[in-house]
């Protein structure tokens, strides 16, 4: 029995498939959706033994390594630097998974959340592992950074619980910056439950597809960050309309002190002036 190692990474936000591809000898334009594969001829000279190797680079920001040792993953992620600067190592460990392909035609084919039986390799099991394993890190990376945002906007929400507004203007900005960017970044991933090419033109290849991203739940995940993000962005649009408020009554309060004092000082010179 033979299988293929999967491993995924999500190493930034965005990448552009274009300027790597052409380093690398491929020119030809990079849709949002497709990825760009590196066999064993393209990591020659960056790793040592890149023989049945194969890495697939997404537009969205991770890598998903083919039966790489973790050296030759990290060499491979360090050639990208060159590349690409935002590319970082920082948070590999936390946004990051692991599938497996067991080539075995004494066993019947299966399909599990962490490995899956076939009788022959075909290329589209990788591309569509791949494709699959890489949108999930993709969304789990997300998911942690959208929750430490609701943990930020429930301190908020307690000083607002005790009568209390000490958000300045600048903070609601940034919240607000933050969160528009996670609508605009969930807008851009719904490529992701978006179907390969492969999947129009072969029947194998779609059914893999529906079945590993209900297994890896990218549609319930996608919606739920929708949810979220939907839902700060309301809580900021509040805290905005307080904010507002807040100064309206202390602009209020100053053109009433000025104009008392401007009736006392008329006052003043009508019967003390005399």
């Amino acid at each position: 029995m033979n299988s293929v190692d999967f491993k995924a990474v999500v190493v930034c936000n965005e990448l552009n498939l274009g300027n790597i591809a052409q380093h690398f000898g491929i020119y030809r334009k990079f849709r949002w959706e497709d990825s760009l594969r590196l066999t064993e001829n393209e990591l020659k000279g960056i790793i040592k033994e890149p023989e049945k190797k194969v890495v697939y680079i997404f537009h969205f920001g991770s890598l998903v390594f083919i039966n790489c040792e973790h050296h030759d993953s990290m060499d491979i992620l360090e050639y990208l630097k060159r590349l690409e600067k935002n590319v970082t190592t920082a948070n590999l460990r936390d946004y990051s998974d692991d599938y497996k392909i067991e080539i075995n035609a004494q066993e019947s084919p299966a399909l599990n959340n962490d490995f899956m039986v076939v009788a022959k390799l075909n290329d589209h099991h990788m591309e569509i592992v791949s494709t699959v394993l890489a949108k999930s890190v993709a969304l789990e990376k997300t998911e942690k950074a959208i929750d430490l945002l609701l943990d930020e906007i429930e301190d908020v929400v307690s000083y607002l619980n005790q009568g209390q507004l000490t958000t300045s203007d600048s903070q609601l900005a940034k919240l607000s910056a933050r969160v528009l960017g996670f609508k605009l970044n969930t807008l851009s991933y719904i490529m992701l439950l978006d179907k390969p090419d492969i999947t129009w033109v072969n029947e194998d290849a779609e059914y893999m597809f529906t079945e590993l991203s209900s297994i890896f739940e990218l549609e319930d995940r996608y919606g739920k960050i929708r949810q979220k993000s939907d839902t700060l962005l309301d809580i900021t649009q509040v805290f905005s309309t307080l904010a507002h408020a807040k100064r309206g009554n202390r602009l209020e309060w100053a053109v009433i002190i000025l104009i008392a004092i401007e009736i006392v000082l008329s006052l003043y010179e009508m019967f003390v002036m005399k």
